[in-house]
């Protein structure tokens, strides 16, 4: 029998865990609604010379479980520092319509039914903390009937100064707890509420707290972490982490704009 005429296996390709990650952090960078278009028309077109073990695309969605601990660990060490002034909201996370809630069996162990100021979902909480630079200290995930104050004190351990939040964070034994923390819970009051006596610095940085609606929009809009196309939970958990990553590399983050530099410069005359 010729050589011509002999089968031959090819070498199967496989992916390393760091490139396995690295692909998924740049889906979020990428810009693409969906990974599968993604792998199929950017990563297996243009980047193979960066990842000579591609697999398949099925293939990849396999591996790509095992990336969940790293990617978490990975994000650990991405947060950025406490300045003393900080911001903290939630947003929700939904896995399907409100009307397939019914029908819907992925998620089932770990999702649960909540309300925003959107009204109603079914699906996760992202609880999330930034400093003035929009750089994340801290991030939580919970099921969503999980009340957004509970998490707060352990996003609240690594920070100190102001925390700046919206009225569904008005608590005063959770104002208690953080301040023996070191932490300051300033938010808006009610109208049912007496009027305080605010300095104008907090005045001004609660009209500031918009910014971290702006991460949400980056997230969502930019990134691609909430979508309901999702056929595994772990899968779930990876793409939400991954996108999170990505955030962190993001050069321009929203920010307030207001640290001075640590010198100025000599004026020469």
């Amino acid at each position: 029998m010729s050589g011509s005429s002999l089968k031959r296996r090819r070498r199967r390709g496989e992916l390393c865990l760091s490139e396995v990650m690295t692909i998924m952090v740049g889906f979020h960078l990428s810009g693409y609604r969906t990974f599968k278009h993604y792998y199929l028309n950017d990563v297996l077109k243009y980047q193979r010379p960066h990842f000579p073990g591609l697999v398949s695309c099925h293939r990849f969605v396999e591996l790509m479980q095992g990336s969940l601990v790293p990617l978490c660990c990975f994000l650990t060490s991405r947060f950025g520092q406490c300045s003393g002034i900080s911001f903290i909201d939630s947003t929700k996370i939904s896995v399907c319509h409100n009307q397939r809630i019914g029908s819907h069996k992925v998620m089932a162990e770990f999702a649960a039914r909540g309300k925003s100021s959107v009204g109603w979902f079914y699906g996760f909480k992202l609880h999330l903390v930034i400093n003035d630079q929009g750089e994340l200290p801290g991030v939580k995930i919970t099921a969503g009937n999980v009340d957004d104050r509970d998490p707060v004190p352990e996003l609240a351990r690594s920070l100190s100064g102001k925390l700046f939040g919206d009225r569904g964070y008005i608590s005063q034994t959770l104002f208690e707890r953080l301040w023996e923390q070191g932490v300051q819970l300033v938010t808006k009051i009610c109208k049912n509420m007496k009027n305080k006596l605010l300095p104008l610095f907090d005045k001004i940085l609660l009209r500031k707290r918009s910014i971290i609606e702006s991460v949400h929009n980056q997230w969502k809009n930019i990134s691609q972490i909430e979508h309901p196309r999702h056929r595994s939970p772990v899968n779930f958990f990876v793409n939400l982490i991954a996108g999170l990553v990505a955030y962190t590399f993001r050069e321009k983050k929203p920010s307030l704009n207001i640290r001075l530099p640590q010198a100025l410069p000599d004026v020469v005359a």
